[in-house]
């Protein structure tokens, strides 16, 4: 009998109730208890959900109140001693390595001042997790009262038998880091690490676990030969215990696992194996001749990164594929990854166009196809007759829809030349240029772009949503906004001004919004990080600009003060990133659709007075396949040229920006140099100054910006950590040669 698996479920609730406690906790406004309570109630609401749904094995441990890597940090006591030394309540250390913690000290408690731990994007998601962060002498002991523990047995009180979640030991270590100081490979504190695994594993088993889901995604990485070795020796002492822990399954995703495939002789005692079938489902006949006697085979032939509706019959044709390689009770039908990169449910969604809805498909949609897909296996497909019916109509629907195509679009694509990728004039006439009209000292300031969204001002988008206020109203709100904003910064001294974006709602689904070829979700809300939600806006169709989107603000902010102020636009591969693209068109295509839509925007908004122009790429190193090799190259190609045709319409006296947050480039350093922009900002504050240590062995031609302040954290550092930071960029020479801003 063929079953069916969900390796993980979304966290945050389909209203966001778990963003709401965990920021009213952090606000005072509740307690400790009330926020576990709520977390409670969620686990409890998406078991029942997964149950109801027909999903056969459902996951625990898969709830965080702010990441599952950080979880394991605090399981295993790996927390470094800046954060046990306080001895804060285990809910406030776990938030304070998270985003930090600063607390004025009291009558009954010390002063806290402890900066987060460096976050970092999971693999190619929009996903950031909180790397693990090691010491040299470092120990592991496993915590009080294990959550995973905890967790299985509260849904075992509530008749779901679940099976566990753990990151696995050889991914904990390789994704993890040596502590600023600290000279450790993670890797070899593996010896350290297992007997801590183990004996987690041995109170699951005593709690009643059957089976335990192991995860091990870095094997769709290139490893080093440590690493890989790593595996034989972990799973050896795994499966050393022998009865006394749960059956595993070894749990990859987001790639294939082929050049890895000289590790799964160190599985061979695990239970079942579990690989993505939708990001590569050519993998599928070299995994199963890899697999060893009677073990398992999890297919992830369920999208657990994208919202369009599983195409039944591709599904089933890989599914029957595996039954008759292995039969029927060594399949599971299961999703490609967690549901955790999806929206909650699709069935809030009321404003949809009845023809797009029909398209789409959420997590608690797709705990149901992986349900159907194994009964259509296991009890023939006229058992499930009526569903795989409706899902061939859905894709035929959408295959013709007229929605999807626009001529003009495509017509527009097949004249783009070489020269349209190209500035006018080199780098070194750009910046004369530049620094004559600009007038600019020689450590400018600024800030990235937007300031704190207010209140008031989501009060009044609310009002203007609705129809309360005119747009004439609105637009007055947001022009005194932005005066605000430019009044702020020039009494604070900075040198090139933004406007504080008053009007945006998302540095993605604000020019969705304003493009063809998208729709939007009302309650599409998808974990980004910590109590980060975003709403991808969603691709259906071919992209284009129909008005300017940005022009108006950045045009009323430049008139009101005499100092350079900085267009703000979101380049097209966070665009595309950011939003959940099209599975029917390679997205170099509608990647390209969306540079030109922006290349109009940087015109307009040059013709407009705006000499300075960001166009922020955050995702562009997130969209980078995970391994070296063709396609790779291929990415950073098209990735590359649909950054410049948006940018290279302007005079040589328009400077462009461009920002990357929390993205590690070491490693396609020649595709950021290939960008040409004038100024790259890059993230400074929480990577131990990393990033800028790329630039003592790569010399950056054009001007960088290091930032100095963690955003993503409530934490106000010290004037003289920013200024120790300041003077740490200088004792970097090519940085000091290039350096452009603080």
């Amino acid at each position: 009998m063929v079953t069916s698996s969900v390796l993980g479920f979304p966290r945050m609730g389909g209203n966001r109730e778990l963003k709401k406690a965990t920021e009213a906790y952090w606000a005072g406004k509740i307690s400790a208890e009330e926020l576990i309570e709520t977390g409670k109630n969620l686990r409890a609401s998406h078991w029942k959900i997964q149950k109801d749904a027909g999903a056969g094995t459902i996951a625990s441990n898969d709830f965080s109140f702010y990441d599952h890597v950080l979880d394991h940090i605090q399981l295993f006591n790996a927390v470094p001693n800046r954060y046990r030394k306080y001895n804060l309540p285990a809910i406030d250390e776990f938030f304070a390595m998270g985003r930090g913690l600063q607390r004025a000290a009291t009558e009954s408690s010390p002063a806290v001042d402890v900066p987060a731990l460096e976050m970092v994007k999971w693999f190619d998601s929009n996903y950031h997790y909180v790397r693990p962060t090691l010491q040299d002498n470092q120990t592991f002991s496993l915590a009080t009262d294990p959550k995973p523990v905890h967790e299985f047995l509260e849904a075992k009180a509530q008749g779901v038998t679940t099976r566990p979640v753990l990151v696995g030991p050889v991914s904990f270590l390789h994704l993890g880091k040596p502590d600023r100081g600290a000279s450790v490979d993670p890797i070899t504190l593996l010896e350290n690490l297992l007997p801590t695994y183990i004996e987690l594993l041995t109170k699951l088993k005593e709690a009643g676990a059957e089976t335990v889901q192991i995860d091990e995604p870095i094997l769709v990485l290139d490893l080093p030969s440590k690493t890989k070795a790593a595996f034989k020796t972990a799973y050896a002492k795994i499966a050393a215990a022998g009865a006394s822990i749960p059956a595993i399954t070894v749990a990859t995703y987001f790639g294939d696992i082929v050049h890895n495939i000289d590790v799964l002789p160190s599985l061979s005692a695990v239970s079942a194996i579990h690989v993505d079938l939708v990001r590569n489902p050519e993998q599928l006949d070299t995994v199963i001749a890899a697999l060893a006697p009677g073990q398992i085979l999890s297919a992830g032939v369920v999208n657990g990164r994208n919202i369009w509706k599983t195409n039944f019959h591709e599904a089933l044709t890989i599914v029957d594929k595996a039954v008759e390689a292995l039969g029927a009770d060594r399949v599971v039908v299961a999703t490609s990854s967690s549901l955790l990169h999806t929206p909650h449910t699709l069935a809030s969604e009321k404003n949809l166009p009845a023809e797009v809805a029909g398209w789409f498909s959420f997590a608690s949609e797709k705990a149901k196809e992986v349900a159907i897909i194994a009964k259509a296996v296991t009890e023939g497909v006229d058992s499930v007759k009526n569903e795989l019916d409706a899902n061939a109509s859905s894709m035929h629907s959408r295959a013709t829809s007229a929605r999807t195509n626009d001529p003009a679009v495509k017509e527009r694509q097949s004249k783009v030349t070489p020269s349209m990728y190209e500035r006018l004039s080199p780098f070194t006439q750009r910046i004369a240029a530049q620094q004559a009209h600009l007038g600019l000292p020689l450590f400018p300031t600024t800030t990235i772009g937007s300031f704190p969204q207010t209140k008031e001002i989501r009060v009044a988008r609310q009002k203007f949503g609705k129809g309360v206020i005119s747009a004439a109203e609105y637009e007055s709100f947001i022009e005194k906004e932005i005066e605000l904003v430019v009044r702020e910064q020039e009494a604070l001294g900075l040198d090139v001004l933004v406007h504080g974006e008053p009007e945006r709602n998302d540095m993605v689904q604000y020019f969705g919004e304003r493009l063809t070829g998208y729709v939007f979700t009302n309650f599409g809300w998808v974990q980004s990080y910590g109590s980060r939600c975003v709403r991808p806006p969603i691709v259906v169709g071919d992209i284009s600009r129909p008005a300017p989107m940005t022009v108006r603000e950045s045009k009323y902010a430049a008139s009101i003060t005499s100092k350079p102020m900085k267009g703000m636009l979101t380049g097209p591969i966070t665009c595309l990133r950011w939003s959940f693209p099209r599975d029917d068109v390679h997205q170099s295509v509608q990647a390209e659709q969306l540079a030109l839509a922006l290349r109009d925007e940087v015109v307009d908004l040059e013709a407009a007075g705006v000499n300075v122009i960001q166009v922020d790429e955050p995702a562009l190193r997130e969209g980078l396949p995970l391994r070296s090799g063709k396609e790779r190259d291929a990415y950073l190609d098209w990735a590359v040229k649909s950054f410049r045709l948006a940018t290279t319409g302007v005079k040589d006296v328009t400077q462009i920006h461009s920002h990357f947050c929390y993205s590690e480039f070491q490693d396609f350093f020649h595709a950021i140099t290939a960008l040409d922009a004038d100024v790259l900002s890059i993230e400074n504050s929480k990577s131990d100054a990393k990033l800028l240590k790329v630039f003592e062995d790569e010399a950056y031609p054009r001007h960088i910006g290091p930032g100095v302040y963690d955003i993503h954290s409530p934490r106000v550092p010290p004037q003289e950590e920013i200024k120790a930071r300041i003077e740490e960029m200088l004792q970097i020479p090519q940085a000091r040669a290039a350096l452009d801003q603080p």
